[in-house]
């Protein structure tokens, strides 16, 4: 059966995979982003900026009109402004909790009351809510914050059938690179389409909610110093070749 998905930042990569994924499924998605861009798997798209009241709303009403209803919505907008904290300009600050932590919640807030039972949201995080990484004081904050309101809105939703998760990816790209990738037990970073299917899997997974699912190659379970020290890096190099 078709669900009606409102996908909030599908101009980004994730984005972008994740439309493609719900399409794949013959699901119906409405995107919103701050330009006007197109994609194929997307029904509409709605160029609003939805860190506001009026934006979420106009987005989710819209997004009901075009297709009937909502079943899902995707929260995967994000801001990063590098920075250290005392060189942070305040409006990269409002800017990165605008468009990372408000461009979740106001979405959210205009479509719990529509949303079924059985319906779903699914925010997008990142290991930076929990691993700290340099000069993302905003982004961090922002991301940390997202975990926090998906863990409230599934304890306050929850009676009514409603599910809210957050997956958390680490690197997502094309820097497969030994000095990125010796972090990630897997070997690789993350792709697009690999977030994509974690999202995926959180909206149709009916005993899950207020979880927040890894998608970073198991970057969050490796001890640093199992890559930092040079003899355990050297053994762990030659475990997994005698596995080979």
């Amino acid at each position: 059966m078709s669900r009606s998905v409102l996908l909030i930042g599908s101009s980004s990569p994730i984005g972008r995979a994740i439309a493609e994924a719900f399409a794949r499924t013959g699901d119906r998605v409405v995107g919103v982003c701050l330009d006007d861009s197109t994609d194929p798997a997307l029904t509409e798209n709605l160029p609003l900026d939805v860190s506001t009241p009026q934006g979420a709303d106009e987005a989710v009403r819209r997004t009901v009109e075009r297709l009937g209803g909502l079943d899902v919505l995707v929260l995967a907008a994000a801001v990063m402004a590098p920075a250290a904290a005392h060189r942070a300009a305040p409006d990269d600050w409002y800017r990165a909790i605008d468009n990372t932590l408000h461009a979740a919640f106001f979405p959210a807030r205009a479509a719990l009351p529509l949303l079924p039972p059985g319906g779903s949201i699914v925010a997008v995080s990142s290991v930076n809510a929990t691993l700290a990484a340099p000069w993302l004081p905003g982004y961090s904050a922002a991301k940390a914050a997202v975990e926090g309101l998906v863990r409230q809105l599934a304890l306050d939703y929850g009676g009514r059938g409603i599910r809210v998760n957050a997956v958390a990816p680490g690197m997502i790209g094309n820097a497969d690179l030994p000095q990125v990738t010796e972090g990630y037990p897997l070997g690789r970073v993350g792709r697009p389409a690999d977030v994509a299917e974690a999202v995926l899997y959180l909206a149709a997974a009916d005993f899950v909610t207020g979880a927040v699912l890894p998608v970073d190659g198991g970057l969050s379970i490796a001890s640093p110093a199992a890559f930092l020290r040079p003899d355990l890096r050297e053994r762990l190099r030659h475990t997994q070749a005698a596995r080979d």
